[in-house]
């Protein structure tokens, strides 16, 4: 069976009576909840109770194994661990959260828990660390799983796995997924051998696991190759592992590593909805960027080429008004660091064809160029600044695309040398002089410049070949990991070095959107998937991609230059923006930023809900709901498709107050009307379109309503 989440379009049956089917299994699952009279989604305090449960067994127990592995010179960590020196360290950070500091040493290695327990969400998460604190090389230490922890289901039902795809720039990018763990079953998930740590149809590094009466969700902050795996054996038990994929390693003196950041978010009942949208306010509240001490809030983009006030003048006239410029990598045909010359350039590369055919790929001389921009950018980012905006500038310091760029002549032994898959080589984080001079680089760009967003990508199929080939058979994942601990650590060192500093993270597209990059960024491009002219199904996949996104990532972003509401509203967000501005789209710009700008904090606020099953079929409707209960106001986005013989749907609204009146406006004819929460809630919404049509409803509180 199916939940609200992620029940799939049957393609070619009539939609109203999947619609139907859609709503029966919900009562058939025991998650009719979802469809009942809803209040506000709040912690319940069975939820804090079961978490502190975990924490105390799993933690903070002195006899129970730890929710983590390893195997040291061959002997399981299960079987060692209990007879090394352990001590425990609290600390309450704020009124919110707790630090527990778990250490066992051994002569001279020390395995240390770093774990933060929430108290206003039923959370916990943890990093392991494992240090030599000798003067010589430990032996190998293997197989390191950061979360190793078993669950029982007893007689009750089976586990089911609930997630979404990750990027991979398709249609079908964050297409949600159910998957039942039966017995003597298995289910593994990894990126593609990229080491971008969201990538592909089973790299997405989140996870909602349904055990009998509740449920766990289970993300990993890991922004390099990562893999996890549950395993059910034949009675009633499923063990849960996640770590870097490959760990095979000893330590010299003085070095550490460590795993990935694991959170685990406890809660109870079959509403999987509900689950997300817990997951959603925990992300608000302690995970998402804050911007003078409060989160990220919505953003209107537009994208700028250099010195560019006279064009962004023209969007200003238009009474459109950004939020932020955006300079990418080859705005207007041209870069802005010097990428047009060098062998590459000239006549690509035996492995690096790309090369020869995107100039801007030639990476690794992070200087302006001072051909094209004599004055470099401050008069413009100045201008910015007087006008309330703020500057986004492209960077790829990662990738180092031509031998002859400053990089290349002048630091190769900086670099990973270059792989069939990596596009150049790659600059080596985990080199302590390298990633010194990267920070005290971009820095002094970011301060010279008056750069405002530090947007960082990461392009070719990743770094992961470049890592693993500088590995000895008896160091495999020691580069990885040093290189992960040091690009966390130039983010960490940008943001306090410039503490009104905004990062955009991308790695072609949404590739690298794991927990501890999302600590630190958000996503303002959530997929390349965004080119009508030369990708099909451009409109109908951005749909889905929100409608599966939205689950997880309250905060993301994209762009699109095509000017009908179908199509533009297919890409409304918390980040949105469009193409250039022309008298012929200027009014089609003046109302996708306008209604996109109105719904915009709902969006990123708000609890989600969808309202259809997921499809990306022509021949089907789609729609969700945002609602903020906190302010009475929420919103609805229709679609129905090309080929969709529907009409009209009628669309049950969901987290509403059942006892207070609600004012509906139409977007498309700024009709207003009146309902009751309860007759929006069960006799639903009807909304009647054309064949590629779409609709957007905003609605607010207007009156409490008398209880009969």
């Amino acid at each position: 069976m199916s939940d609200l989440h992620h029940l799939k379009m049957i393609n070619g049956i009539c939609q109203k009576k999947v619609f139907n089917l859609f709503k029966m299994v919900l009562i058939l699952a025991g998650a009719l909840d979802a469809f009942s009279m809803a209040a506000a989604v709040t912690v319940n305090s069975e939820e804090i109770i079961q978490k502190n449960q975990w924490v105390h067994q799993h933690l903070l127990n002195t006899t129970s194994l730890p929710p983590f592995s390893f195997t040291y010179s061959g002997q399981a960590s299960s079987v060692i661990l209990p007879s090394w020196t352990r001590t425990e360290t609290d600390t309450v950070l704020d009124a919110n959260r707790t630090q527990h500091v778990i250490t066992w040493m051994k002569n001279d290695v020390q395995v240390q828990c770093v774990a933060v327990e929430y108290t206003d969400y039923p959370e916990v998460e943890w990093t392991v660390y494992l240090k030599n604190l000798g003067v010589s090389n430990t032996p190998v230490i293997e197989n390191i799983q950061g979360l190793d922890t078993s669950l029982s289901r007893g007689n009750g039902p089976e586990f089911v796995l609930n997630g979404i795809k990750g990027d991979f720039t398709a249609p079908d990018s964050y297409e949600p997924y159910q998957t039942t763990l039966v017995s003597n079953s298995v289910a593994t998930f990894a990126p593609p051998e990229s080491g971008k740590s969201s990538d592909g149809p089973k790299g997405w590094p989140y996870f909602n696991l349904q055990t009998p009466g509740g449920g766990v969700i289970l993300a990993i902050g890991w922004p390099g190759q990562w893999a996890s795996s549950f395993t059910r054996d034949q009675a009633d038990t499923l063990r849960i592992q996640a770590g870097q994929e490959l760990t095979h390693l000893y330590l010299k003196p003085g070095e550490t590593i460590r795993t990935p950041l694991i959170a685990m978010l406890f809660w109870q009942g079959t509403n999987i909805v509900r689950a997300q949208n817990l997951w959603r306010h925990f992300y608000i509240a302690h995970v998402i960027p804050r911007v003078d001490g409060q989160p990220q809030g919505p953003l209107k983009q537009i994208q700028v080429g250099g010195d560019d006030a006279p064009y962004v003048q023209t969007f200003l006239d238009a009474r459109i008004i950004p939020d932020i410029c955006w300079r990418d990598a080859g705005a207007g045909g041209t870069t802005w660091y010097p990428s047009d010359s060098g062998p590459y350039a000239q006549g690509g590369h035996p492995l690096q064809p790309t090369l020869a055919n995107n100039p801007w790929l030639n990476t690794g001389t992070w200087e302006i160029d001072a051909r094209k921009f004599p004055n470099g950018f401050r008069p413009f980012s100045d201008w910015v600044h007087e006008h309330k905006m703020k500057f986004v500038l492209w960077f790829e310091p990662e990738r180092v695309g031509s031998p002859t760029s400053w990089l290349g002549k002048n630091h190769p032994d900086w670099l990973l040398p270059p792989t069939s898959s990596t596009v150049g080589a790659i600059l080596n984080l985990g080199n302590p002089q390298a990633l010194n001079w990267l920070i005290n680089h971009v820095d002094g760009l970011i301060k010279s410049q008056g750069i405002d967003w530090y947007r960082e990508d990461m392009n070719g199929c990743g770094p992961l070949t470049a890592w693993r080939e500088q590995d000895a058979p008896d160091r495999q994942g020691i580069t990885e990991n040093m290189y992960v601990q040091g690009h966390l650590k130039f983010w960490d060192e940008l943001k306090r070095r410039n503490p009104g500093l905004s990062i955009d993270s991308c790695a072609s597209g949404g590739r690298r959107n794991d927990l501890e990059t999302m600590r630190r960024a958000v996503p303002l491009l959530r997929s390349d998937f965004q080119f009508p002219d030369s990708q099909t199904g451009v409109f109908e996949g951005n749909q889905g991609h929100t409608y599966g996104l939205s689950s997880w990532l309250p905060f993301q972003g994209s762009g699109i230059s095509t000017y009908d509401p179908y199509s533009y509203r297919s890409f409304y967000m918390a980040s949105f923006g469009m193409g250039t501005l022309t008298p012929e789209n200027k009014e089609a710009q003046q109302k996708a930023y306008a209604e996109c700008s109105k719904i915009a904090p709902e969006l990123l606020f708000g609890d989600y809900y969808p309202l259809t099953p997921y499809s990306l079929s022509e021949t089907s409707w789609i729609a969700w709901q945002f609602d903020r209960p906190e302010t009475g106001e929420g919103c609805v986005q229709a679609f129905r498709r090309s080929k969709s013989d529907l009409p009209s749907m009628k669309f049950e609204l969901q987290g509403l107050d059942p006892f207070r009146t609600y004012e509906v406006v139409d977007f498309d004819t700024n009709k207003k009307s009146m309902f009751l929460g309860k007759d929006l809630m069960q006799n639903g919404l009807t909304v009647t379109l054309g064949v590629r049509g779409s609709a957007i409803f905003s609605y607010k509180v207007v009156q409490l309503a008398a209880k009969n």
